[in-house]
């Protein structure tokens, strides 16, 4: 007989969590297990893609009517009695761990996704957070982190380490490909010539990501390497953003960036690239990275969250919010030679494969779904090694 997961999350705009959700229910078709997902507020870039591949979408809008909706999501679980209900970010833990449990749901999964806790947090959220610490005693069953730093983040604030465990995203190495002729084709568009060394970054503007620390170390690599060009992909990575404008400016080698903005091939625009390079101050476990990894390009990405333990042999770790140390990175890379590069990229596609496919996120989630069903406990010492 198929069990029910409910899924819950506090939006469907395309982020981390967003995609993570996504890729896992994908995988989990053809399994003993039914998904449905509840968006907490309306709108947001992954909502059709959920809706055109079949997934069962339920939009809410606690936003702006908070009581009527969380009401509305208490009898929602109550009609269709899932057997798990899995939230996704601290809101979704917060307000669906509650409705689960005043529903008469123990059976109830929580998701940690966050790791530099004092960093870019609006001051509800960290609100939410507290009073998710406290609550982490008695309302989830199992808390899955995505990232052992991320586990340690959350401990330290009040986090019950007892229901705590660990689940890295999986990827898709099937998805994650792109011909020779599409690269060559994108990077003609760009301007880019067959020689140019393409040093790339992937991921919406904003201050977590850092991408100031990634365009002042490329300033300092075209600098000393006529061949370097660097390409910007993802939301507000545009002509229109006068801050990252003026940061280019600034380089003196403006002529070496190219700017697409947020688009709907990052596939693409990975493999357009040479070299990825992650410039981050906060992650937990970034997607990005695994995807690049995935697509068999070597990365060069700032020591944050679960990167390194992400990265381990196959690729660059730099400290964060260090443009020199950046830009060494790179260029120690280039100054290997392509056959270097590709070596290298082939190794990271193979600890993807390896370590971080979606088979092996499945299995853990099964894992952990029997488990929670079955009223059993995982613990920090069940998370697969690295």
């Amino acid at each position: 007989m198929k069990r029910h997961v409910l899924h819950v999350i506090s939006g469907l705009s395309v982020g981390g969590a967003e995609m993570a959700l996504y890729r896992l229910i994908l995988q989990f078709r053809d399994s003993d297990y039914d998904h449905t997902v509840v968006a907490l507020t309306p709108g947001g870039g992954m909502s059709a893609r959920f809706e055109h591949v079949g997934i069962r979408l339920i939009v809410l809008d606690v936003r702006h009517s908070p009581f009527a909706h969380s009401v509305q999501l208490v009898r929602l679980i109550r009609r269709l009695r899932p057997d798990i209900v899995q939230t996704w970010l601290y809101h979704a833990d917060f307000l669906g761990g509650l409705a689960a449990r005043v529903a008469g749901n123990s059976k109830v999964i929580w998701g940690i996704r966050t790791t530099d806790l004092d960093i870019g947090c609006a001051r509800t959220t960290s609100l939410v957070r507290r009073a998710c610490a406290l609550m982490s005693h008695w309302v989830p069953h199992t808390i899955v982190c995505v990232a052992d730093a991320a586990l340690r983040s959350h401990a330290l604030v009040g986090y019950d380490t007892t229901r705590m465990t660990v689940v890295a995203n999986g990827f898709d190495l099937g998805a994650l490909t792109a011909s020779e002729a599409e690269r060559n084709e994108l990077r003609r568009r760009c301007g880019f010539s067959a020689g140019d060394i393409v040093v790339g970054t992937l991921g919406r503007f904003n201050l977590d990501k850092d991408h100031g620390n990634f365009v002042e170390a490329a300033g300092k690599l075209a600098a000393k390497d006529d061949r370097v060009r660097f390409l910007m992909v993802g939301r507000d990575l545009d002509a229109a953003n006068q801050a990252l404008g003026q940061w280019i400016h600034a380089t003196g080698h403006a002529d070496r960036f190219v700017l697409l903005g947020e688009r709907d091939d990052a596939v693409v625009c990975l493999a357009a690239m040479d070299i990825f390079c992650l410039s981050s101050r906060t992650e937990a476990f970034p997607n990005v990275v695994g995807e690049a990894m995935a697509m068999g390009l070597p990365c060069v990405a700032t020591n944050v969250g679960d990167v390194a333990v992400l990265l381990a042999d196959t690729g660059v770790v730099v400290q964060k919010a260090d443009p020199d140390a950046l830009a060494r990175g790179v260029s120690g890379l280039i100054s290997r030679g392509p056959g270097y590069l590709f070596e290298l990229g082939q190794l990271a596609r193979e600890r993807i494969r390896a370590t971080y496919s979606m088979r092996c996120a499945r299995a853990r989630f099964e894992s952990i779904y029997d488990s929670v069903i079955n009223e059993g406990r995982l613990s920090c010492a069940d998370s697969p090694a690295s």
